[in-house]
């Protein structure tokens, strides 16, 4: 045991000791506590967004404090399994940090845990690569995560990426932003748990955060991994605003039969944070788990799981 053992095995005990409805007003009334402009802060990032649900003040509407309480209360069991599952220290102590910050509004632990070292994705300590990787990136978005990529491990260090991209508008940006480099695959596409075409939903703070609409059929195919690349891969990163868990699904003869590294996002529904390791497992015992953030301290985005 240690000081976040300790924490944590606190946490789960005071959280097990309460009802849904009194976890739901403990972290209202922690809310209420907070100064009036990191409360107007939240309200605008998550209605912005809207992947955690609504939070109005005005109008009396807690949907996003709602969901949070419901996801501690009927699944806190399937949070220390994570935490049992993860491989190291600061991956323990980010997840308490997570968990608190949901529970009690701590950004002193958040602001902790934050990565600083390392680039979104490639913590270089964990996630070896060389000239032999064949890399996926699911949510290639202008080429941001290739070029931290190269920046990391070098021009030279694979033997081809696949960049899926939705937006047209941000297609063309991504091919010229990346055009010096070889062995560059782009496709406009999406990744799900099946073929269709559905229509792209935009965002209106930025066109990272575009998404599918799965109920509406449109202009842009949609297909899976496992359909859609028939040789081995050995990374797969996704940041796809929602859709990790059904690109995994769509994912499953690579993750058995190669392995690949898998670097996912696991912040866009509160539940990614337990369920994509835990579907990982299913697929792969082999899977080794670890988490890291670089988001705000104020609400913890930007939550990458590291499956190696």
């Amino acid at each position: 045991m240690n000081i976040i053992d300790n924490k944590f095995e606190k946490l789960v005990k005071e959280v097990k000791s309460f009802s849904e409805k009194e976890l739901y007003h403990r972290i209202r009334a922690k809310f209420d506590q907070i100064p009036e402009e990191t409360k107007k802060s939240c309200t605008n990032f998550f209605n912005q967004f809207g992947y955690w649900g609504i939070l109005d003040i005005e109008r009396h509407n807690y949907q996003q404090i709602e969901l949070k309480a419901a996801e501690l209360y009927h699944h806190i069991d399937d949070f220390i399994w994570l935490y049992q599952r993860l491989e190291d220290y600061r991956s323990k102590e980010l997840l308490y940090a997570i968990l608190n910050n949901w529970y009690q509004y701590d950004f002193v632990e958040t602001s902790k845990t934050k990565e600083y070292l390392f680039d979104d994705y490639f913590d270089l300590d964990l996630v070896k690569c060389d000239k032999k990787e064949i890399i996926v990136d699911l949510g290639a978005y202008i080429g941001d995560t290739v070029l931290s990529y190269i920046k990391n491990y070098g021009e030279d260090c694979y033997q081809k990426i696949y960049c899926y991209e939705i937006t047209p508008e941000t297609f063309e940006i991504l091919k010229e932003n990346l055009q010096e480099y070889p062995n560059i695959e782009y496709k406009l596409k999406g990744i799900s748990n099946k073929k269709g075409n559905m229509k792209v939903q935009n965002n209106s703070v930025s066109t990272s955060a575009n998404t599918l609409n799965m109920e509406e059929n449109g202009e842009i195919p949609v297909t899976t991994l496992d359909e859609d690349i028939t040789g081995s891969i050995t990374l797969i990163k996704a940041d796809i605003e929602g859709l990790e868990q059904k690109a995994i699904e769509g994912a499953k003869r690579h993750i058995i039969n190669d392995h690949p590294k898998l670097l996912i996002s696991v912040y866009h529904q509160n539940e990614d944070l337990w369920k994509i390791p835990k579907m990982i497992d299913e697929l792969s015992k082999d899977y080794k788990f670890y988490l890291r953030y670089t988001g705000s301290p104020i609400y913890p985005t930007e939550i990458t799981l590291i499956a190696i």
